[in-house]
């Protein structure tokens, strides 16, 4: 698949010579700099101020990664993440030895920015050796080891100063030995942060001080594989380990905004779709072009979120939950007893850092195809409270949806539909109003990006979609970014 902007590389020298009042095309340029290890939540203490000056210049977005029993936070799973634009259960790389990993189904963004565009200069430096040898395919240009960050940046440095360097990416890794040796509330830490900013600001001073860079387009990506544990470590499934970020500079990231709904394998289209190349639907990415996400109903629910009321041990501060269902929507709630833990009586909305902590290790922490504030039945958190005699059962009611009669109508849904004992999960459609018929049955594990197609009968003008979850101690039904076109 081609580029759809237009490039430097194929432009000839008569179509610059044109038009005089057009507007000059700038070239894009891509630059993804990972720092291995690194806690956001330490950015404020530690002083940082390149990333700082780029979080302020462009765009912050925070989110969770999975765990297992999807992968742990280790560095195979993360960057194979970043790079590939999936999640671990389609790459398949879970831990560092790459055992089974599926870059020939799911490979990094570089190699298919090869595909569409082997006129471009694609460039990967690392400090970790899996980085150019494994994680980044032999189809980029340039793929370069470092044997410290020092040299890695030098590398770069001397890299984007003397070459076209269409898409780098470049890994640091100290902050990780760092995190490893000392744990993340050592001085040592911070200092490490802030070495590695020193090293990300003669990245940047390179790619402004190019001669053509007031010709370039350039988008600047900040991330981190996972995070660490307090006293050092990662791998698990707390939230200093889980907690990562994207920090984007650059054409449509507004200057100091801040995201909930975008994660790090949106990083791999963001940097396709800079260089104009749409995803085919044939790769199957789990990510999505930053530029391209739009908030769903459930995410305006977010300044009105409750704190805990029987989740005592979550913070008494964190605000992450509400039953209250957004404009258009409603739960029903008729068949479910009385009583049970208040958070999640019936479908509930939630937030990922409220609903995963709620019980760790309980696979909640898979939900990663959710985004910002989804829809969730979880019949297992709700029954560590006593209730009345019967089962978990709710059942979720969409808007009306307009629809074209006798026209084939498209459902789309995140979904992550986990089984733990007797429990049921179905979708309904109704148009017009009258009886509900059956889209979709779960009745085994699904965690995936749902499209369903159903007929619109003659004459039909709205639809409706039902999601009714029961449940006797069972697991969960999350549901997100619902859509019905027409």
């Amino acid at each position: 698949m081609l580029p759809l902007a237009a490039s430097a590389h194929a432009a000839s020298a008569e179509e610059g010579a044109t038009a005089g009042a057009a507007a000059v095309v700038k070239q894009p340029k891509s630059l993804v700099i990972g720092i291995d290890g690194a806690t956001f939540a330490k950015f404020e203490k530690a002083k940082m101020p390149r990333v700082k000056g780029l979080m302020a210049a462009g765009m912050t977005a925070t989110s969770n990664l999975y765990a297992n029993p999807m992968a742990p936070t280790s560095s195979g799973p993360g960057w194979s993440t970043i790079a590939t634009g999936t999640w671990p259960d389609k790459h398949k790389v879970v831990d560092n030895s790459f055992t089974g990993a599926r870059y020939d189904l799911y490979p990094d963004y570089a190699t298919r920015l090869e595909s569409a565009d082997a006129a471009l200069d694609t460039l990967v430096v690392g400090t970790w050796g899996p980085i150019p040898t494994t994680v980044f395919g032999p189809a980029v240009d340039t793929r370069l080891g470092g044997v410290s960050d020092a040299d890695t940046t030098a590398t770069a440095v001397s890299r984007l100063t003397t070459t076209d360097a269409d898409a780098t990416f470049v890994h640091l890794d100290e902050v990780d030995g760092a995190g490893h040796y000392y744990g993340t509330e050592h001085r040592a830490y911070l200092d490490a942060l802030n070495v590695a900013d020193t090293q990300i600001g003669r990245i940047l001073d390179a790619v402004t001080s190019r001669t053509t860079y007031a010709d370039e387009d350039w988008q600047i990506v900040i991330t981190a594989d996972h995070g660490h544990a307090p006293g050092g470590g990662h791998g698990g499934n707390t939230p200093a380990e889980r907690q990562t970020f994207v920090i984007a500079k650059g054409t449509g990231f507004a200057p100091g905004s801040v995201r909930h709904d975008v994660k790090v394998a949106d990083i791999a289209p963001t940097v396709l779709s800079h260089f104009g190349v749409v995803p085919d639907p044939a790769w199957q990415l789990d990510g999505k072009a930053i530029g391209s996400l739009a908030p769903d109903a459930f995410d305006a629910l977010r300044p009105a979120l409750n704190t805990r009321v029987d989740e005592l041990a979550l913070s008494s501060t964190l605000k992450g939950w509400t039953t209250t269902a957004p404009s258009g929507w409603t739960v029903d709630n008729s068949a479910m007893p009385t009583g049970g833990v208040t958070e999640w009586r019936g479908w509930s909305f939630a937030t990922d850092e409220f609903w995963t902590n709620t019980d760790r290790g309980q696979g909640r922490e898979t939900n990663v195809r959710a985004r910002n504030v989804f829809a969730v039945a979880d019949s297992d958190e709700w029954d560590d409270k006593a209730h009345g005699a019967g089962q978990f059962d709710s059942t979720l009611v969409s808007p009306a949806f307009a629809v074209t009669g006798g026209a084939t109508a498209t459902v789309s849904y995140a979904t992550n539909y986990k089984v733990d004992g007797p429990q049921t999960g179905d979708v309904y459609v109704s148009f017009d109003g009258g009886p509900q018929q059956l889209l979709q049955s779960y009745r085994a594990d699904r965690n995936a990006f749902e499209k369903l197609t159903v007929t619109v009968p003659a004459g039909a003008a709205t639809a409706r979609l039902s999601f009714r979850y029961t449940g006797t101690n069972s697991a969960f039904w999350t549901v997100d970014q619902v859509t019905l076109t027409s």
